[in-house]
């Protein structure tokens, strides 16, 4: 029987072999995904009406995918005397970079993020630094036994820590799901569905690196339309990207985290002197140190103990405490006004309840 030409590979360790077929239609199912991949990865990133968050993170998944899915084309059907290395290291390097997508996506998702934070800028932006730095020192055209027996073990053994931190970002989610008395909501399931889609790329290209290379691009395929199938129904159109209700979000930010968005808060709140605004909102602050206002509200009661009232006020107290020490020419009330407090009896009961005297017995200890 004759063997028709296009590239299979068939990939053991530290043997590669190639075998090949000629197969319009595998090629149309490999590449159609890719194509579509492109196109919506695009439309997140430049022309989605939503500017959500996660709208972003999720063009910039797609697109990591889609790069990294179309080198497994172009590998698959191009001749290897005449394949251009640079788009190989192309699709290797945005591989580097589908966990961190995924995991954002997802973070941002369940804690309905509407400001990307200042750190998550940094750690995406350090990874895309690593892998471009890796590229110029050692590209892949002049050192490719480096990159297969280092650098690409590297890129994989990174894609499967995020994607297991993926998995714990949703164990709340996970968790509703076995409950049969909770109903997870249109934009959770799409959430673990996305998930499910990208373990399955994931451990198709495990399978595909010691087995058969071809079925990386195919289940990518698969999993691009089953979700495309889930966002054709109206309903779920409509409510795939709301937010999760906040209520499911999870309860503490943890401690080296919470210690940062302290740090930020009180440095802004010294210099912005939010405080002395009496119509402050807890999202005009949030606004600010770029996280949501369900965060900061997260930050508040459940790392720090405090409502936001008594935050705010902490403060208009100290500024109070500090003018009380420091001029005698006001009056009580016109520094209750200066701290921040909308009225001289509202600044009086505060002081009290904060301090354990009234501001005219505090200002007698420093006459």
């Amino acid at each position: 029987m004759e063997i028709p030409s296009v590239f299979l590979l068939l990939w053991f360790p530290n043997s590669p072999i190639v075998m090949t077929f000629d197969n319009p239609i595998l090629f149309f199912l490999c590449s159609i995904g890719v194509f579509n991949g492109f196109l919506a990865s695009f439309y997140f990133l430049f022309f989605s009406k939503e500017k959500r968050v996660q709208n972003l993170f999720f063009g910039f998944l797609l697109l990591m995918l889609s790069l990294r899915i179309g080198k497994s084309v172009y590998v698959i059907f191009t001749e290897r005397s005449e394949r251009n290395l640079l788009i190989l290291q192309i699709g290797l390097s945005a591989c580097f970079l589908i966990g961190v997508a995924l995991f954002y996506y997802i973070k941002s998702s369940v804690n309905n993020i509407k400001v990307i934070p200042r750190l998550w800028k940094i750690h995406i932006l350090t990874l895309i630094i690593i892998i471009f730095s890796i590229g110029i020192i050692a590209p892949y055209k002049t050192n490719i036994s480096l990159w297969s027996k280092y650098v690409v073990h590297t890129i994989y053994a990174v894609w499967g820590l995020y994607i297991l931190m993926s998995g714990f970002c949703l164990k709340d989610v996970f968790k509703r799901l076995t409950t049969k008395k909770v109903v997870l909501t249109t934009s959770e399931l799409w959430l673990v569905w996305v998930f499910i889609g990208n373990l399955l790329i994931f451990s198709a290209y495990i399978i595909g690196y010691f087995y058969l290379y071809l079925i990386g691009t195919i289940t990518f395929s698969v999993v691009f339309y089953a979700l495309l199938v889930f966002l054709l129904s109206k309903s779920n159109r409509e409510n795939v990207f709301k937010d999760i209700p906040e209520k499911y979000a999870s309860k503490k930010i943890k401690e080296t985290e919470a210690n940062i968005l302290v740090k930020n808060l009180n440095k802004v709140m010294l210099e912005k002197q939010f405080y002395k605004n009496t119509n402050i909102k807890l999202n005009d602050i949030a606004k600010e140190i770029q996280i949501s206002s369900h965060q900061l509200s997260q930050l508040l009661n459940d790392n720090l103990g405090k409502s936001f009232a008594l935050f705010i006020n902490e403060y208009r107290i100290d500024e109070a405490k500090r003018i009380l020490k420091e001029n005698n020419q006001f009056t009580l009330e016109a520094i209750g006004f200066e701290a921040g407090f909308s009225s001289k009896s509202n600044f009086y009961a505060t002081f009290k309840k904060i301090v354990g005297k009234t501001p005219s017995e505090f200002k007698k200890q420093y006459s």
